[in-house]
Parts: structure tokens; sequence; C-alpha cells
């Protein structure tokens, strides 16, 4: 009986995150003004753009005049340099006369230690968060300062959109087009537990607490939970993105993500608490703390899968489709061709989260943190 329930605990923690818990949401009710047009305010506010920058002398240029041919009429430029060492910060130094402004972090700590000195020197009611390998189109400024028109709404995320070099759509699209789908569904109820890191934008009071050792995306999402606002996703407003240059970094580049977030909720687990943060909470433990208990889920559902086959259809059927599921993972890795077909694409791709997810739970406990930040190339 008790491999039996330790079987379905499996079974549940596996499901939960990723099918249970948005099912969850959908059943919760919307909050007031969720489903509310969104009107031109009365006076644009002004506008601080904070371009994230470590190292981009080949790519700050063509940021910059993207972000020079936005159509906003108040907007303040500022670059967070941090502590770039190539000719990033000369090249900055040469639109200060198109209003481009230089924030330099002397001391490399980080992408949220840099973002606090743009901070310091934003005079914008209404901050927004750029890396330097987003696209924004020429209109998206304005259509995400609008969603502020609703008092209740404290951070604004776009929706990301990832191409690859010819044009068409990366191997994380479907996974790119279930977050989004699922972002909908938070930001209608308590709001969004973690924003688009490369487009957002905030209200100036929201960004007041700004710790530098947490991602800029959880942290802002916290803050307004803090503050009794809500972080929601504008369909409407789309940051674009090309692949990265070289595609076996990008495991890599899932494990920093995974650890940066682990101990952004280890530093506060607070959040936690359903009795002050109320829904909320419960948003974070599903999205957030019980996906990263999935690979873990798995070993065990495998593991007692095995050990109770033999003991009724159902249980030797789970580890027939678990023996299928992962060999068609083996195929694709095995033949990387395969991969471009659907089927062997979104199992793979759900391998390797899972795996990442667990070396960097296992890294995160031997103590390794990513404060430090290197942009992917793109």
């Amino acid at each position: 009986m008790m491999l039996k329930a330790i079987f379905w605990i499996a079974v549940f923690g596996t499901l939960f995150s990723y099918f249970i818990y948005p099912l969850l949401l959908q059943f919760l009710p919307h909050r007031y003004g969720a489903k509310r047009p969104h009107r031109r305010l009365q006076s644009d506010p002004k506008v601080s753009l904070i371009v994230t920058a470590h190292n981009e002398a080949g790519r700050i240029r063509e940021k910059l005049e993207n972000c020079l041919a936005l159509d906003y009429p108040e907007l303040e430029i500022i670059v967070a340099s941090d502590a770039s060492t190539d000719d990033t910060d000369s090249i900055v130094l040469e639109y200060g006369a198109r209003g481009v402004k230089l924030a330099r972090a002397e001391e490399r700590k980080g992408k949220e230690h840099a973002q606090l000195q743009a901070i310091k020197r934003a005079t914008g009611d209404i901050l927004i968060f750029s890396d330097v390998a987003t696209f924004i189109p020429e209109d998206a400024l304005g259509r995400m300062v609008r969603y502020f028109d609703d008092p209740s709404v404290g951070a604004v995320s776009s929706e990301d959109r990832f191409v690859s070099r010819d044009g068409s759509i990366v191997g994380e699209g479907a996974y790119v087009r279930y977050e989004m789908w699922l972002r909908g569904l938070e930001s209608d109820r308590a709001g969004l537990v973690g924003l688009s890191g490369s487009f957002f934008a905030a209200r100036r009071s929201v960004c007041d607490e700004w710790d530098i050792y947490s991602p800029s995306d959880f942290n802002t999402a916290l803050n307004c939970a803090r503050h009794r606002l809500v972080a929601v996703t504008a369909p409407d407003v789309l940051g674009h993105y090309q692949d990265v240059a070289d595609a076996s970094k990008e495991y890599q580049r899932k494990i920093r993500t995974i650890i940066r977030g682990l101990t952004a909720l280890s530093r506060h687990l607070e959040v936690l608490n359903p009795f002050r943060f109320g829904w909320f909470s419960f948003q974070v433990f599903g999205h957030k703390l019980m996906r990263w208990a999935v690979p873990w889920f798995q070993v065990l559902l495998f593991i007692t899968s095995i050990l109770l086959a033999g003991h009724g259809v159902i249980y030797t059927l789970a580890l027939l489709v678990q023996i299928l599921f992962y060999g068609v993972v083996m195929a694709g890795h095995l033949k990387p061709g395969l991969r471009d077909r659907t089927v062997f694409k979104i199992p793979y791709f759900f391998v390797q989260v899972n795996l990442a997810i667990a070396r960097a739970t296992i890294d995160f406990l031997k103590g390794r943190r990513m404060t430090v930040w290197t942009p992917s190339k793109r």
C-alpha cells in the first residue's frame, strides 16, 4: 500500500505544475478589472528605458538605434553597463548628444546591480527594462504604458517571440507558447509570478526595493504583491529575440536561470505565506516550486512503476508509457535530425529542461550561486 501511495504522489507531482495547476487557475475568480480595455492615458507619463549591457560593443549601436526610433513623446534612455571592459561604454557616450545616458557599475556584481545604478539616475514615472538582444517594435512603449491606466497594475511584461536566423520558429516555440498562455491565466488572477526579464515595465514605486541578488523579473513581481498591486502580461506588446548563436550553450543557460530562481525564492520564502500574499502564494507554489520538483517526481515515478509492474494493469501501463517516452527522447538525442518533428521535439525539450532543473538544484544545494550574468550570444 505504501509503494502504491508513493506511486500516486509521484504521478500527482509530475503532472501538477504543467497540467493540474493551470486547470485549477481557470476555476479561480478573475481579479477586478482583468478584462477591462486599456485606454490611452490623459497625459503620457515620462518613461525611463533602461538597457542592461555587459561587453556588448558588437550590438549596442543597433540596440540604441532601435530605442531612439521608438514612438513615445517623453523618453529617457539609460544604458546600465555592468562594468563592461570592451568599447560598450565609449559607444554609448557617442550617443550622449542624442540624449542617451550611461550608468556604469564600476564593479561587476551582476545584472540587477547594474540596473540599480540606472534606477538611481532615472527620472521617469515608469521604468522599462530591456536587454540588448531584444528588438522593440516602434509602438510598443505606448501600448505597454496604457496598462498602467489600471491603478492596480504595478508591472507589465511583454510576451516573448523567439525567431531563428532563417525566420522560422525555434525549438522552444511550443514551450514558449505554453508559457505565454499560462502567464495569461496568472495575469488575470493574482498576477504574474515572473515577468519577461528581457522586456518589462514597472511603476517607479515598485522598484524602490531592488534586491540585486534576485532576478529582477521575479523580484518585480514580488514587489508588486508587497504593494498590493499585480504584474500583468501584455499580449499586444512583443519582444523579439533570435535563437542563441551556440545551441550547445542553451543547457548551461537554463541551469543559470534556474539557480537564480532558486536563489530568489530562498531569499524570499515569505512569498509562500498565503496569509500574507493570498493567491499569489499559490501561484508561486504551483508555477515555481512544484515545477522545480518535477524531475525528482519523475525519478520516483519510474522507480515505483518498475517495482509495481505486474501488480496491476495501470502500473504496467504506466511503466510502458514511460519507457516509450524516454525511448523517443533517446532517439532524438542520438539522431538530432529527428528533433525537427514535434513528436520528438517536445519530449526532448521537456526532458532537457528537467535535467537542467535537477542539475541546477544539486548545484544550488552545494552552494553555487549565479549573481554575475553574461548575456547569451544571439
